[in-house]
């Protein structure tokens, strides 16, 4: 379980202020034949998959609580995918996890199943505590709580982050206290510090994309001083797409004898299943070349990726000039106004999103088949971010380094 004495994160923390100076459950019939269903159809085409082929397994070999496998069957999920199938077991026996894998493997529902599957709700306990970079992350993670917990009606689930009121979160907590709090680590600590959010009963603190917050010393600092809050005695987990060596460390003070599942081979982090084309172009030659993909291309939702607000504001107002449905997202923007270009997006209404990195970690938009790199990422795991959590068909990329070409040819994708 999670813990880690006061006085050892206090010293760690000290060091790294100065490196930076430097029982079986029964379940409806209904329940058993929709799945048992889904298991037939999947049965057929699992052995041609790969690890489903030799488990076999669906999600109620999990034991998991009827409300639960009734949400999965009517989310649509038929097996569990690799990462599931590894983690879930260990997480809803309270184990501490660490766990990397590429975008789109399901790690958000590892979490939240095995998190929904452990409590048991009192009124005014907050038992969950989820913190992750991004708002935009912080809402989808919520939304994938309140899905799941459908036929859970005694569970309340709240996000928490920074742009929004602050008062009315406080009266959230003070008339309806949730017992699972999502939300970014500026936000939670405000709420912590001043006694609003009480953290005395978290039996589950969980990080999604991790490294995003513990490489940045200043997000470090709040996401420690919020675990200093909360009990000794809780499981915590760790995910996200890419995990340094140098961070696993970091990672592992926070737990104790966690399970750890790395991708260290390069190669099992390929995007299996993408089209992926090189354009070489200068940068006179974008926008010609840009319209002409929109106009040739046949797609549902495009995204299209730069690399600063300003370019993000530039290139969305020319495409709607050129009678695109285009919308952008930035941090330029008020949290208000991201988030309903967001749900706008994720909706359908638009069909072309314009967007910094913001978007690029842990985002999930099922319709986005095309994702262009208008500018190319400074590395190759934010390519991986950007490309991997969209699940596209095609990735168009430009005006790249020739050592990230070599990098992304070599460990990521196959031309």
């Amino acid at each position: 379980m999670g813990e880690v004495k006061d006085n050892e994160v206090m010293d760690n923390e000290v060091k790294d202020n100065e490196e930076s100076e430097e029982e079986l459950l029964d379940y409806d019939e209904e329940d058993a034949k929709a799945l048992n269903n889904f298991a037939a159809k999947g049965v057929g085409e699992s052995a041609k998959k790969g690890y489903v082929g030799i488990h076999s397994s669906g999600f109620r070999d999990f034991l998991l609580k009827p409300e639960l496998l009734r949400a999965i069957v009517d989310s649509g999920f038929e097996h569990p995918s690799e990462v599931q199938h590894e983690c879930i077991p260990q997480a809803i026996l309270g184990m501490d996890v660490i766990c990397q894998a590429k975008s789109g493997m399901g790690k958000t529902a590892v979490f939240v199943l095995s998190t929904m599957q452990q409590i048991e709700p009192v009124a005014g306990q907050v038992a969950a505590l989820v913190l992750c970079h991004t708002r935009e992350l912080a809402y989808q993670i919520c939304h994938e709580f309140e899905r799941f917990s459908t036929y859970l009606p005694d569970i309340k689930v709240a996000v928490f982050y920074g742009g929004v009121n602050i008062k009315s979160h406080k009266d959230l907590l003070k008339n309806e206290c949730p017992h699972i709090v999502v939300g970014t680590p500026g936000r939670i600590l405000a709420l912590a510090r001043e006694k609003d959010l009480p953290l005395k009963n978290v039996r589950h603190f969980i990080l999604d994309e991790c490294d995003k917050m513990l490489e940045s010393l200043d997000m470090r600092k709040d996401v420690q001083e919020i675990f200093k809050m909360t009990p000794h005695d809780k499981q915590v987990m760790m995910f996200s797409a890419t995990l340094s060596k140098e961070i696993r460390p970091v990672c592992k003070r926070f737990m104790q004898d966690p399970m750890e599942i790395y991708v260290d081979d390069e190669a099992k982090l390929t995007l299996h299943g993408l089209v992926q084309h090189y354009i070489k172009l200068s940068e006179l030659e974008k926008n010609r070349k840009l319209n002409d993909l929109l106009d040739a291309l046949d797609f549902n939702q495009v995204v299209i990726f730069v690399k600063s607000v300003s370019r993000a504001a530039e290139l969305n107002k020319l495409l709607v000039e050129c009678n695109f449905p285009s919308i952008c997202i930035h941090s330029g923007m008020t949290q208000e106004e991201r988030l309903m270009r967001y749900k706008s997006f994720k909706e359908g209404h638009k069909r072309i999103l314009v967007a910094t990195d913001l978007v690029g970690r842990g985002i999930d938009i099922e319709r986005v088949n095309i994702v262009i790199n208008y500018d190319m990422p400074d590395s190759a795991d934010t390519y991986l971010h950007r490309v991997g959590c969209f699940h596209p068909l095609q990735v168009f990329f430009s005006g790249c380094s020739k050592r990230l070409r070599s990098c992304i040819v070599t460990g990521f994708v196959s031309f």
